[in-house]
């Protein structure tokens, strides 16, 4: 038993030591010296080698004209054409360097440049941690691949994962356009970079602002979070998240969406957006509206999906599914909406209905006209079954006037009057002095009302007439209103926010909720992507046969 604890014993020392061994760093071979010499008073404890000097220290190869050789300290000082090559992929060019083998540490000055397939690096100092495999420079640097140029004043390259990082200003300078931030992630053999806190991406056609934010600068597409935004000369596009895609001029938004025409003078809101700037259009949905300014008054368009297409004068907006809009003293609802800027005309399609006030207008497409020149309403159309319902003020009845269609006029942004044609039929509630006289049902060729603070003030028929005025004891409910008479009262737009479906406002609020709950949250850099992570895997290098 004593035998077997000795030998277990013995052998517990052999292995220590075999650790130990394995643990000391290895000492600089010098394989090569034209000329070898120690001289004590100028270089104590170190021998001076000249010409040809190569150096081999544990898979880094060093040459140089002249070296200063330390053995003790395991240390050299480099002179003149200093080369330091690392598995035949990292190449330390410089007119001087120092080298610890016990630290396994380089520094390089005297116009060093860092080489690999992937970068080259030039400074006035670069320092390189064979340990870590890190390379750092902290005076002006510039980092060339084959797609950038990267400027900072300081910043450190890591070997293994070929990634510079720049925790000062950065530039990153391509043909197409230049990033500037202050924190930065650049993966050089995928050209991916990771931008943190204030960034820009400046192109010839657009401005790029995020503080979070991703860009491939080989495919040109990019990923962008915190506070982003993408401005053109004639729009704006805001969003919690925002892609990119610059060769095909391509952005889309999620939530908390904002695009805002600087020309055309409209904002266009919803939870997604897409925006295809060379084919001058946009498409939003998810409680999408569409605001523009007519006669210092806002107009709200409102469908579950909105596009809109063409350039400045000749845009066309259409919103579908169950399209709503709403103005200070006017709102509609029908099934879609096309609006047309360059002939300023907006139709109602679809069971659409107008509210001007208290008058209920409805038909089978309705037409609203405005005048471009003085960016006001100037008219409407009802085509066809064309049907004007108001309350009656003091009683419990409706007036009303049906026909084959009504054309109407604007005044300062107020229904001035409209006529109805073909086969007009009347049911009218006649008072005086606020006492009711009776109920006209009048049949006509055409009818004219006037209408004053959106109140019908005249009703005048032409041609053929037919009236009758009937006590209000001798008329029966069921005469008092014409066919086709419909109130939709209930349906009402009364502000801007009743242009939304109950559905729509209840994943409106949820986003924002969580929107804001993430705003609140300290700002981290974004994760590294799969796509980065993964790149040299599914990217090989190809291996370079020529001799």
């Amino acid at each position: 038993m004593k035998k077997i604890l000795f030998f277990l014993f013995i052998g517990l020392i052999i292995l220590s030591s075999n650790s130990l061994l394995a643990q000391q760093p290895k000492q600089i071979l010098v394989k090569h010296s034209d000329f070898a010499d120690r001289n004590q008073m100028e270089i104590p404890d170190g021998a001076v080698l000249t010409g040809n000097v190569l150096i081999d220290h544990d898979g880094i190869i060093i040459t140089c004209n002249k070296a200063y050789y330390f053995q003790k300290e395991n240390y050299v000082k480099l002179f003149g054409n200093v080369q330091m090559v690392q598995g035949d992929t990292l190449f330390l060019n410089s007119k001087y360097a120092e080298y610890s083998g016990n630290a396994k540490q380089a520094f390089a000055t005297g116009n060093p440049v860092m080489r690999s397939p992937d970068m080259t690096l030039t400074t006035d100092t670069i320092n390189f941690d064979r340990n870590k495999q890190e390379a750092f420079y902290k005076n002006f640097g510039r980092i060339v691949n084959k797609e950038n140029t990267l400027t900072s004043t300081s910043g450190r390259y890591y070997a293994t994962q070929k990634k510079s990082q720049f925790l000062t200003t950065v530039t990153i300078t391509n043909p197409q356009y230049t990033i500037k931030s202050d924190h930065l992630d650049y993966y050089h053999t995928s050209g991916h970079a990771y931008l943190f806190g204030p960034s820009t991406i400046t192109g010839k056609n657009n401005f790029i602002y995020t503080e979070k934010g991703f860009y491939n600068s080989k495919k040109n597409i990019g990923h962008f979070l915190r506070k982003s935004y993408i401005r053109y000369d004639d729009r704006l596009i805001e969003g919690d998240s925002l892609y990119y895609d610059r060769k095909i001029e391509f952005a889309s938004a999620t939530n908390n969406v904002k695009i805002t025409d600087t020309i055309n003078k409209g904002i266009i809101k919803g939870h997604y957006g897409e925006v295809y700037k060379l084919k001058d259009s946009m498409f939003v949905t998810k409680r999408a509206v569409a605001i523009n300014l007519v006669e210092n008054d806002s107009v709200y368009i409102h469908g579950k999906r909105l596009m809109i297409t063409g350039k400045k004068g000749n845009q066309i907006i259409r919103a579908f599914d169950n399209a709503r809009f709403y103005k200070t003293d006017m709102s509609g609802k029908c099934d879609s909406i096309h609006s047309s800027t360059k002939k300023a005309l907006t139709q109602l399609i679809g069971r659409p209905v107008i509210w001007n006030e208290k008058n209920q207008m409805t038909g089978d497409v309705i037409h609203l006209i405005g005048d471009n020149a003085k960016e006001k309403l100037d008219s409407l159309k009802v085509l066809n079954n064309a049907f004007l319902v108001s309350k009656d003020t003091l009683g419990k009845g409706y007036n009303q006037v049906k026909g084959q269609n009504l054309y109407g006029k604007f005044k300062d942004n107020k229904l001035s009057y409209v006529d109805i044609v073909k086969n007009t039929e009347v049911i009218y509630y006649v008072y005086d002095d606020l006492e009711l006289t009776g109920i006209e049902k009048k049949l006509s060729s055409s009818i004219n009302i006037t209408f004053e603070d959106n109140k019908i003030n005249t009703l005048t028929s032409f041609k053929n007439i037919d009236s009758d005025l009937y006590p209000e004891t001798e008329l029966p409910e069921n005469a008092r209103k014409l066919r086709g008479f419909i109130w939709r009262g209930d349906e009402i737009i009364l502000s801007k926010d009743d242009i939304f479906p109950p559905e729509e406002n209840e994943i409106h609020e949820k986003i924002v909720k969580e929107s804001t709950a993430e705003k609140a949250k300290e700002n981290t850099p974004m994760d590294v992507r799969k796509e980065t992570l993964e790149y040299d895997k599914k990217n090989p290098t190809k291996k370079n046969t020529t001799k």
